[in-house]
């Protein structure tokens, strides 16, 4: 019980140091001092800083994945634009922990990143059961989350008086261009379209198996990312 305390502690008093200083802020002697606290006690909890920084990346990443959720009545236009202001809007509010919650290394073995990606896809996958989707639901997934931390990661590094915050609007909209049909699609629509709506209902077929439902996904899956090259035997 102590042990977790501490560790909380810990992870919150090295958050408070990186929000207000940066990272240079963030030492194993400033955090055990402000925890009250010895130095080993970080390298028991944590191994060494950088374990320390791993779990402030998480509970950065689990905090912010908590306000990510996915409002099912809202349009779904609407919801994906609200999850993009929330996402930039983090980001420029809290340029150290963003920055630190970016590095790759970090966000692919934290839970929470995955987590949050999850809402993500589950926004895709809205518009793209609202027939809106032109390309599959990852390839839209990865651009969008792409654009977005690289639009937020110049924002930071641009000095805030010459900071262009129509960046983040243009960026946005060119994510739609990218991922978007004009209208809803329609019978004669192209048949990426149509099936990458059809993909979103895969759960949902009760008449299909569990295989044929992953056969059937695998097949539209082709269909909304396009021919794949042939591999050499």
């Amino acid at each position: 019980m102590v042990a977790e305390q501490n560790r909380t502690q810990l992870i919150e008093v090295a958050t408070d140091l990186l929000t207000t200083g940066g990272p240079d802020a963030v030492t194993t002697r400033a955090v055990a001092t402000a925890a009250g606290l010895q130095p080993p006690a970080i390298y028991r909890l944590f191994g060494d800083k950088e374990g320390l920084l791993d779990a402030v990346a998480e509970h950065a990443y689990s905090s912010y994945a908590r306000g990510k959720i996915v409002d099912r009545g809202a349009d779904p236009l609407d919801d994906f634009r609200t999850g993009w202001d929330l996402h930039v809007g983090f980001g420029l509010a809290n340029p150290s922990v963003f920055t630190l919650m970016a590095d790759p290394a970090r966000a692919g073995r934290s839970r929470a990143a995955l987590a949050g990606r999850a809402v993500l896809l589950g926004r895709v996958r809205r518009i793209a059961a609202a027939g809106r989707l032109r390309v599959g639901e990852q390839h839209a997934a990865d651009l969008t989350h792409a654009i977005g931390t690289g639009t937020i990661l110049t924002l930071i590094a641009t000095p805030p008086s010459r900071r262009d915050l129509s960046l983040a609007d243009t960026a946005y909209h060119s994510v739609l261009s990218a991922i978007l049909t004009d209208a809803p699609v329609l019978p004669d629509s192209k048949a990426t379209t149509a099936a990458a709506a059809l993909r979103t209902t895969l759960p949902d077929l009760a008449a299909f198996s569990e295989a044929e439902r992953r056969l059937l996904a695998e097949w539209l899956e082709r269909i909304t990312t396009g021919p794949q090259p042939l591999r050499a035997p």
